[in-house]
């Protein structure tokens, strides 16, 4: 019993303690801001890559061809196109995914 009446009135750790409580305290408020800085980094340059694809021209074309022996048409294959238009979310100028950076425009030194 003695042992837990000296343990329950032992304050020698208190200070060190209290110290850890403010050092952690700080540390935890700094990966707070560091992760909040690493999401909009992460974010800017996903819209970077959404604008670069947008900015890809998916346009194809194929004339068509045919084979004829003795008169007779042997194959065929019917020519194809297609021609990209653009959409509404290629080259995203209008949704700014971060306050203040407008990735459309380039990027900006900092």
């Amino acid at each position: 019993m003695n042992l837990w009446l000296a343990f329950r009135n032992d304050e020698s750790g208190v200070v060190i303690s209290a110290e850890l409580v403010l050092v952690l305290t700080v540390a935890v408020l700094a990966m707070v801001v560091g992760l909040s800085e690493v999401a909009v980094a992460v974010n800017t340059e996903l819209n970077d890559l959404s604008n670069a694809f947008g900015s890809l021209d998916q346009s194809f074309y194929y004339s068509g061809f045919h084979a004829v022996d003795c008169g007779k048409v042997k194959s065929a294959v019917a020519g194809s196109c297609f021609r990209d238009q653009v959409d509404d979310c290629d080259k995203n100028l209008s949704c700014d995914l971060v306050c203040g950076h407008n990735s459309a425009h380039g990027e900006k030194d900092y």
